[in-house]
């Protein structure tokens, strides 16, 4: 991974973190939570960072929408959150479905 790399991961972290920071104060708190969960789990590796990204577009179309957060995950944040980790799993390069 070269300096550019590094760069431009960084630009597209901060520009994912203005998104969040963005979304209504619900929602953030949401995602908080949830990226702590998935962190704790050890659920985002390298090649399964678009989980937050795909969350946060799930979000902004749920606000957009008009819907409350807990109307779209539930309850229950850590069994969804496991529910996007399985999904993510299925959907990898030599996940089951590959």
């Amino acid at each position: 991974m070269g300096i550019h790399d590094i760069i431009e991961g960084k630009r597209q972290w901060r520009a994912h973190l203005a998104r969040v920071k963005a979304l209504p104060p619900d929602y953030r708190i949401a995602y908080k939570e949830m990226q702590r969960y998935l962190l704790k789990v050890g659920a985002l590796a390298p090649e399964g960072g678009n989980v937050l990204v795909e969350l946060v577009d799930f979000f902004e179309q749920g606000a957009a929408d008009g819907a409350g957060v807990l109307e779209l995950i539930g309850e229950d944040v850590a069994a969804f959150c496991d529910g996007l980790i399985g999904e993510a799993y299925r959907e990898a390069p030599g996940g089951p479905s590959a």
